[in-house]
């Protein structure tokens, strides 16, 4: 299928060939058939991808400021190498779509096939989207107008914020497409609206339905043409629906509003807000969010948990199913805003030249012969027959594309799949590192005989589940951490892996680093026990992120302190025995970020990992302290090491935290035979102690680890 995507790095705006995406559970799969081009915020999105890299940075000097912490850190090479890889990665473009329902996942009972829909998906032939971001499309709607759902509840949600009154002056600053939207609405609510804009166009068309609309010049004063209207006293409330960089909007906002008068924020503007323009009159001030209640919160959008509606009223969901209430009665006219249906393949007419543009609305038109089962897209043609160590890897997250695909590529490994939910970021990535085919069905890869190994790189909930099927398909699997997160996902996997002739590795890389293999090695075979600390200064990751759900990411103990108590088991030649772990507050959740954890090991070793997300991002992400004999190792972020009591004084090099190496002694034993790189007993050992040390602060205990 063709999607339309904004390439960063080089300012092209492309059609894309993806596969077309699966249902999923609690999704809506939709054949498009309209979907609404926001010439606000996309020409945004494509102006900056047009721009040179020195703009980029001006234009988010907040991240300029985390690309230098990251040079503290982690090193120059690897910052610009992270910077490159963001910016070549595409962005799907578009949020107003319309469509017909081709089908639904699991959980979902309130759509059907064959139902006329709108949804916030991309443009892009079959989107899929959860159900509460999808609503039903009143039978004397059209696909034109129904598509102007999603970027209609923009404006709604910045008038719900403002809740303004019958009879009320309200001034609507920027009369583009959710200005115009807006104006109506308000008028429809029962409001005098003001609408303002330096496009006379737009001005008499919101004149044609009985807005006060007026032209600004140059010479024009918006804050006195408003004290005119409304005798000296100003506006009730003001939506600013603008989008400039200026600072003049805000301020003037606040010139034109009455006293206690209220001002809502949908546009984007310069917001270097004067005290002076506020304090006297105490003005209400607030930045809409999107659709409303619902928006970015992972419970309702991906999960499907609505909110009861007699106490949250409006969600995103019943905003959309509002506007479109509108459209069918009459009191919201959309046709007049379109400026243009453009097909598909025609989207340059469109995209090359958004910033002259007059257009109020552009909309594209999608041909309707897809084939929906093409859930597979060849990349590049390549025979694999009679070739050893074939690779398909189940996930292409960030991680898979900095990390773990440039690594292989190094490696020259031969990767025919690489299967993605959506199909963009899979197909970007095969094309980007020559891998033959892209699929939204990871099936495909356990069903070809082709096929050696399977890579899992997913979410965290997928591990289990994925190394289960892959086992029984009789592949060997290399799966990024962690491998499950529960005892009983432990348990399946080994009586599947006890019956399976195929090996199984998990991402455990730091034994593999320069600096722990030469560490192993000064350290030697003694039996005497050492002492061990691993910091991991992880940095905060916002509670709202995946990673923090026990369900889906398994908290980042599970989730990432894995990889440390893998490497004291590796240094110490031991596994673990006993665990316990205590975090800090008074009553800490069991996804804690913030915890120490303390190992007590079969052959009397001692492990202390410290876990922390609220250090200085400035500061080394991890440093490895080892005492043993009057000796001791120091190693600072994977780049550099001090040894304390040895002949040798340390090692010093770029950031290598053992990904090259591991996957080269993987690859190896795929091509030649042999046991799996980790054997499975440390691995299982890791992964029980790390689900036993959340168990050990739930009872404040010390836990055996069977």
């Amino acid at each position: 299928m063709k999607q339309i995507i904004q390439d960063l790095k080089s300012g092209d705006t492309l059609l894309e060939e993806v596969p077309v995406p699966k249902v999923k559970k609690g999704q809506v799969l939709i054949k498009t058939h309209r979907s609404l081009v926001s010439l606000g915020t996309e020409r945004m999105l494509v102006e900056f991808g047009k721009a040179n890299f020195i703009d980029k940075a001006r234009q988010q000097p907040e991240k300029v400021k985390q690309v230098l912490d990251k040079i503290k850190s982690d090193g120059l090479r690897p910052t610009l190498d992270a910077v490159f890889r963001k910016l070549g990665e595409p962005l799907p473009l578009g949020y107003c779509n319309a469509g017909e329902v081709i089908a639904v996942g699991s959980g979902v009972s309130e759509i059907k096939v064959g139902d006329r829909v709108i949804s916030n998906g991309n443009h892009a032939e079959v989107v899929s989207v959860p159900k509460n971001l999808v609503a039903k499309i009143p039978e004397n709607v059209s696909y034109e107008e129904a598509s102007f759902t999603v970027i209609g509840a923009i404006a709604l949600q910045g008038i719900r914020l403002l809740n303004p009154t019958f009879g009320e002056r309200i001034v609507v600053t920027g009369l583009g497409l959710i200005g115009l939207i807006a104006a109506q609405l308000l008028k429809a609510n029962g409001c005098e609206v003001i609408g303002l804009d330096y496009d006379e166009r737009k001005v008499d068309l919101a004149k044609s339905w009985g807005i006060a609309a007026s032209h600004i010049k140059e010479s024009s004063n918006p804050v006195e043409i408003v004290n005119s209207l409304t005798k000296g006293i100003g506006a009730d409330g003001v939506l600013i629906t603008a989008s400039t960089k200026s600072n003049t909007v805000i301020s003037q906002a606040a010139g034109m509003s009455r006293k206690r008068g209220k001002i809502v924020l949908v546009g984007v503007i310069g917001l270097n807000i004067q005290r002076s323009d506020f304090y006297e009159k105490e003005l209400t001030f607030q930045v809409s969010c999107s659709y409303g209640p619902g928006r970015y919160d992972d419970n309702y959008e991906s999960k499907g948990n609505d909110y009861p509606l007699p106490y949250v009223r409006w969600t995103e969901k019943r905003n959309f199913e509002a506007i479109l209430t509108a459209i069918s009665s009459g009191r919201l006219l959309v046709k007049p805003l379109i400026s243009e249906i453009i097909d598909l393949q025609s989207y340059k007419t469109i995209y090359e030249n958004m910033s002259g543009s007059g257009s109020i609305a552009s909309i594209l038109k999608y041909p309707g012969d897809l084939a929906i089962d093409a859930t597979s897209v060849v990349v590049i043609s390549k025979d694999f027959s009679g070739q050893k160590g074939i690779l398909g890897i189940i996930g292409a997250g960030n991680f898979t594309k900095s990390t773990i695909v440039p690594t292989l590529k190094k490696l020259d490994a031969n990767i025919k799949y690489i299967a993605s939910e959506r199909g963009l970021s899979g197909t970007t990535t095969a094309k980007k590192y020559n891998i033959a085919q892209s699929t939204t069905d990871y099936k495909d890869i356990l069903d070809d005989d082709e096929i050696d190994a399977v890579l899992i790189t997913t979410r965290h909930d997928q591990h289990a589940k994925l190394v289960v099927e892959s086992l029984k398909a009789n592949k060997h699997v290399f799966v990024e951490k962690p491998l499950a997160l529960t005892i009983d996902e432990l348990n399946a996997i080994q009586k599947v892996y006890n019956t399976s002739d195929s090996t199984l590795t998990v991402g455990f890389n730091r034994r593999f680093s320069p600096f722990i293999q030469e560490a192993k090695s000064l350290l030697g075979n003694s039996d005497i026990p050492i002492n061990i600390i691993a910091t991991m200064n992880a940095g905060f990751i916002p509670p709202e992120m995946w990673v923090h759900d026990m369900e889906i990411g398994g908290g980042r103990i599970i989730g990432e302190a894995c990889h440390l108590i893998d490497l004291i088991s590796f240094l110490t030649g031991s596994t673990v025995e006993k665990v316990v772990m205590n975090a800090m507050g008074q009553a800490p959740a069991e996804n804690t970020d913030n915890a120490s954890i303390l190992l007590h090991y079969k052959n009397g070793a001692q492990g202390i990992i410290n876990y922390f997300s609220n250090g200085n991002k400035a500061y080394s992400k991890e440093r490895i302290e080892v005492y043993d004999q009057n000796r001791t190792i120091i190693i600072d972020n994977f780049r550099r090491a001090n040894y304390y009591g040895f002949k040798k004084r340390g090692l010093k090099k770029s950031q290598d935290k053992g990904h090259y190496d591991q996957f080269k002694l993987f690859l190896q034993n795929l091509k030649n035979g042999g046991p799996a790189i980790i054997p499975f007993d440390e691995i299982l050992n890791t992964s029980k102690t790390a689900i036993a040390a959340i168990e050990s602060l739930k009872q404040g205990a010390w836990i055996n680890v069977e």
